[in-house]
């Protein structure tokens, strides 16, 4: 692969011109921001050395966290989260690897919430206890942020956060845990405000805004569907046909909300919740033990179609939204 410096230099030589360079500067840009928009690109690995840094962070990582409990759990947290920001200093700082900065990232907030956590006792109740780590926690994220600057640095302090609240909220109103799916459903859809921020600055996805924004929808979405799950009282098995179709029809408004802004990870995030619901439906129909089974095809298959199509699908949905929504959202 060549780059900017080569074309230069050929240029010096005498080999291309000037203009001829800058001709196919601009058709390489065009075509690469066409791919990006319509692929949906994100960075995760470099090469296999991503990989062998991560394993090899790891190893050092629990082996000096494993020594260092000796002294004691906190002592342990401190140190891990030491060496997690030294390593990050060197492969994400300078070698800007991108799998073994999203690691070295979760465990440096990892340890940071275990430096700070509370242990409850009889007069405490465990909220009480994780709260302050919930916030040091995302000060870290914030501090990781402003050095190293990783795409997914925002959607984990939105994840912090969102503990923060939820421990917050159940913690000053104990008997109000009834309310805790709407908490969750307004954090959700907060999360996705944030995602379509970050979206909007950049509709033709070539910078690190696109990247940011995609590990927010990948966080918005179990959010919104989770609270839907709690809401319904699908986790207490009281499950009917209106809160099935409901989990369904939420899943459906998603997927076209996912065509709309040309986010794939939308839908990626929540199949869990809809593979279960679909489960249940089946079983629910007389269909015991291949519920599941009948919701893998149904799902796999409609959306292997969509991706096949998603480019006329979005062309459809997008040409049937205002116009004020037409120029916020990715062109078709």
């Amino acid at each position: 692969m060549y780059t900017n410096d080569d074309l230069n230099g050929a240029v010096e030589q005498g080999i291309f011109t000037q203009d001829s360079v800058e001709t196919f500067r601009d058709y390489i840009s065009e075509q690469k921001e066409t791919k990006t928009v319509d692929e949906e690109n994100f960075k995760l690995l470099t090469g296999f050395n991503d990989i062998f840094v991560v394993i090899a962070s790891i190893l050092l990582l629990s082996s000096a966290g494993w020594i260092a409990s000796a002294v004691g759990s906190r002592f342990s947290a401190g140190v891990v989260a030491l060496i997690a920001w030294g390593l990050s200093e060197f492969f994400v700082g300078k070698r800007k690897m991108p799998l073994p900065a999203i690691v070295l990232l979760l465990v440096f907030v990892a340890s940071i919430f275990k430096l700070f956590y509370i242990e409850p006792t009889y007069s405490s109740i465990e909220e009480t206890g994780s709260i302050f780590a919930f916030a040091m926690a995302g000060v870290a994220t914030i501090f990781h942020w402003k050095r190293f600057a990783v795409p997914i640095t925002i959607a984990i302090g939105m994840g912090v956060v969102t503990l923060f609240l939820i421990s917050s909220f159940i913690d000053m109103f104990p008997d109000s845990k009834e309310y805790i799916a709407f908490v969750i459903f307004l954090i959700g859809i907060g999360v996705f405000l944030v995602a379509m921020y970050w979206d909007m600055q950049d509709r033709k996805r070539v910078s690190n805004h696109s990247h940011v924004a995609f590990w927010l929808h990948l966080l918005a979405s179990p959010l919104i569907i989770h609270s839907l799950f709690l809401g319904l009282g699908v986790f207490d098995n009281n499950i009917g046909s209106f809160a099935l179709f409901s989990i369904l029809f939420a899943y459906v408004l998603l997927s076209i909300i996912s065509l709309t802004i040309d986010r794939r990870a939308l839908m990626v995030s929540s199949l869990l919740y809809v593979l279960y619901a679909l489960k249940t439906l089946f079983t629910e129909y007389g269909f015991e033990g291949y519920g599941l089974s009948l919701g893998g095809v149904i799902i796999g298959l409609g959306l292997l179609f969509l991706t096949a199509f998603w480019t006329k699908a979005r062309a459809t949905v997008v040409g049937y939204m205002p116009r004020f929504i037409q120029l916020k959202v990715p062109l078709v």
